[in-house]
């Protein structure tokens, strides 16, 4: 059988670094990493709209410092930073510490796997055929320079009654070779038959790095 590993994972020290910037005990790391889990999932729900690829944490004594990552600032600052205050409020009430909260614009959202993967998903839940939404989205990211795109979906496609995993490549996606600037992002499509499940991967230029 396949052994997988996320691609990203994989990469660690090498290409890719932590989501996590903090040092803790035996007697805390659990409790700390239960955290990070809770406030992502808090601030995804939050800014279902904003295309957040990467929230980024840390961590100094009882401060914790999470840096938003989104193409779509505006949705998150609101109108003379009244909705940042409110998420911040509502973010240190969830998980009772104080938070400091950093809003870092993505520049090129088609050059991120999880925006792309996000925005096939987007297109899945408004019944859009799965065909035409992928190969948009390879267009586009080739047309920005990417030097490769992968896109994979599984599920119930078209609301076929068996499910199915189709995929279509474009450029070059060289997975084994740890020093290429590869990117991968995963979603779900939430669709009236089911979940769809988006995996993307990038290969990208060695400065294309968010």
């Amino acid at each position: 059988m396949g052994q997988k590993v996320n691609p990203r994972g994989f990469r660690l020290a090498v290409r890719r670094d932590w989501d996590s910037r903090w040092y803790a005990n035996k007697a805390d790391y659990s409790k700390f990493l239960a955290e990070d889990y809770r406030i992502r999932e808090f601030l995804r729900e939050k800014l279902k709209g904003a295309s957040v690829p990467k929230i980024f944490i840390e961590r100094a004594g009882q401060r914790i410092r999470v840096k938003i990552y989104t193409a779509r600032p505006g949705v998150v600052i609101g109108q003379k930073g009244a909705l940042l205050e409110q998420l911040k409020a509502d973010l240190a009430k969830y998980i009772g510490k104080d938070v400091l909260v950093d809003i870092q614009e993505v520049k090129k959202p088609d050059l991120v796997a999880y925006l792309v993967a996000e925005s096939v998903a987007l297109q899945l839940e408004r019944r859009i055929s799965f065909r035409r939404a992928i190969k948009k989205a390879i267009t586009q990211t080739m047309a920005l320079g990417a030097m490769g795109i992968k896109i994979q979906i599984s599920g119930r496609l078209g609301g076929a009654e068996i499910a199915r995993t189709e995929w279509q490549r474009k450029g070059r996606i060289p997975l084994q070779t740890l020093r290429e600037n590869i990117d991968y992002g995963f979603t779900e499509a939430h669709t009236l038959y089911g979940k769809i499940g988006v995996k993307c991967w990038l290969c990208l230029k060695p400065e294309d790095v968010l």
